[in-house]
């Protein structure tokens, strides 16, 4: 402790005041401070040989010669700043041990045994406080479990309920699925430096869900699910909304992986393992993979382009209409398209109005504009394929000229 604040620390016993010399833990910052101090002790082994979180310690050897070596440079440094350890807590040459709650071994880490028989033998809760306590223990273990919110949401809805709850039907299948998941839960993978990983999400109705996964001979182990339950105005995003909330969510939780690595994007036909590509199947959203399709088809290139510009004049309406051919050529001519034979088209309008009225977002109420409307909808229906595009006005030169040509012309 530092001399001037020893006094702070005082308690009152029946032989007088005391006061602590060193650091006890029941003070408040007592948990930093020390995770600075075995920070700074082992600076020069941690990640190497050893893995430390305040008061647990790990030292850890690839192979047993090389063990005794690394418990000597842990002892080394324990001696020289002063540092006693507690021999009924200590375990030495074991190929596996638990550290902060898991058991880890060479090959990865594992779901604590104990929990896995804890939940095994729960009977179903009937209470509140029986619910309470099952959700707790499997926040414990929700980075072994894939797509554990949703596995999860028949308990969420009882608990929503109020005071009493519910055990129904929904819950007793989760429950039972649960204890068989766990019952064979997957090793998590630990990622090696350097090397390449990969990150799969996915998006339901109520949830969202990611997976982290390393690729070692050809096969994707998982390192990390991450899950999150929506809130109730998050269930009314869009599909691509949903899909940037997986991402935000799953990067506020994989923060240590996104800043050590470089970021890219690979689509989904690249997925190959079956594990993961039957944890995307399973967990994502019909409406999610047709939003996906929709955006796969806005890449498709169209040969046809047809940009149009609306004007008027005294005498009349004029049209500027720019059709643009796959050889790159420009016609200027109403109706070319269909003349021409073109069956894929993509068309470009800077006129807000008549492309949602064309989409059947706007409802057109003037009856000149719902003939026209009609009309338009018709020969859009000789097309096998076309895309409406609202364009700035900026943007739409070429037909926004022929258009003022025509507004300062007079119709013959």
């Amino acid at each position: 402790m530092h001399k001037p604040n020893e006094e702070k620390t005082a308690f009152t016993t029946d032989q007088g005041l005391y006061c602590y010399t060193v650091m006890p833990f029941g003070l408040k910052n007592a948990g930093a401070t020390y995770q600075r101090l075995v920070n700074k002790m082992f600076a020069r082994q941690i990640g190497r040989n050893m893995e430390v979180y305040v008061d647990d310690m790990l030292t850890k050897s690839i192979t047993a010669d090389r063990h005794t070596d690394d418990l000597r440079e842990t002892f080394d440094v324990l001696v020289r700043y002063g540092m006693k350890l507690n021999p009924a807590k200590c375990v030495f040459g074991v190929p596996s041990g638990r550290f902060l709650g898991y058991q880890v071994h060479q090959r990865g880490i594992e779901v604590n045994p104990e929990k896995i028989q804890a939940l095994a033998k729960m009977v179903s809760p009937r209470t509140l406080k029986d619910v309470q306590k099952l959700t707790r223990c499997l926040a414990s273990l929700s980075r072994f479990i894939a797509k554990s919110t949703d596995r999860c949401l028949p308990f969420f809805k009882a608990l929503k309920k109020g005071k009493g709850v519910e055990w129904n039907e929904d819950c007793e299948k989760a429950f039972q699925a649960l204890k068989d998941y766990l019952g064979q839960a997957p090793l998590l993978s630990k990622p090696e430096t350097g090397e390449t990983l990969y990150m799969y999400l996915s998006v339901l109705e109520a949830a969202t869900s990611s997976v982290l996964v390393k690729q070692e001979d050809g096969i994707q182990k998982p390192i990390y699910y991450t899950s999150k339950a929506l809130l109730l105005a998050e269930t009314r995003y869009s599909p691509a909304e949903k899909m940037a909330l997986a991402l935000i969510t799953a990067a506020r939780k994989l923060r240590p992986y996104f800043q050590a690595h470089k970021i890219g994007y690979l689509p989904r036909t690249a997925i190959k393992a079956h594990a993961v590509a039957d944890f995307v199947a399973e967990f994502t959203e019909p409406s999610i993979e047709v939003a996906r399709m929709m955006v796969e088809q806005n890449k498709k290139v169209f040969k046809w382009q047809l940009r149009v510009d609306g004007s008027s004049n005294t005498h009349g309406n004029g049209a500027g209409v720019v059709v643009s051919t796959p050889e790159g050529d420009s016609v200027e001519c109403l109706k070319v398209c269909t003349v021409l034979g073109a069956d894929e088209v993509e068309i470009f309008s800077d006129s807000q109005v008549v492309v949602n009225q064309l989409l059947d977002e706007y409802q057109a109420r003037d009856e000149s504009m719902i003939t026209y409307l009609e009309l338009a909808k018709e020969l859009l229906g000789r097309f096998k394929e076309y895309r409406i595009v609202h364009v700035p006005r900026e943007e739409n030169e070429q037909a926004d000229a022929l258009a003022k040509l025509a507004s300062a012309t007079i119709n013959i």
